[in-house]
């Protein structure tokens, strides 16, 4: 009995010898949530049969810690340019895509401008529950806002 304590007492030492990190616990396989993204609804401002200020789906409810897809399309015939500042602060940003081309980066975008019809879709992380509203700069009087509610 006596020998076993010792042992394992030695054991203990060496253990101890060898750093915090050989005690730590493994940490489980990594997530990467960007590959389980969820593609939301798109947000469209406009339509094509000439109704430049209708939005579709003007709410979208997300969920926090959740990775998600959102392609934010331009069909009107405006120049929109679409500000959602808090919502963009608050969330972490995997890629910006426009026509198949991706822009990364460390910080959130001011806004995003259409000066034509097209599309740019936005795949990200949300980090911090609340309500973010949305709108196009401009053209609030004429109901082009929403928001962003992230539970």
């Amino acid at each position: 009995m006596k020998r076993t304590l010792r042992l394992t007492a030695l054991a203990l030492a060496a253990a101890l010898a060898a750093g915090p990190a050989l005690l730590a616990p493994k940490p489980a396989h990594a997530l990467d949530l960007t590959k389980k993204r969820a593609n939301l609804p798109d947000l469209v401002l406009g339509n094509e049969e000439g109704n430049d200020f209708v939005v579709e789906n003007r709410e979208i409810e997300l969920e926090s810690g959740k990775a998600y897809r959102l392609r934010i399309v331009a069909k009107g015939r405006q120049e929109y340019k679409f500000y959602a500042t808090e919502f963009f602060r608050n969330i972490w940003f995997n890629q910006i895509v426009i026509q198949h081309l991706e822009i990364h980066g460390s910080g959130p975008p001011d806004h995003l401008e259409f000066d034509d019809p097209g599309e740019i879709a936005i795949e990200f992380v949300t980090i911090k529950p609340g309500e973010y509203p949305w709108s196009v700069r401009g053209l609030e009087s004429k109901g082009m806002t929403g928001k962003f509610v992230v539970k």
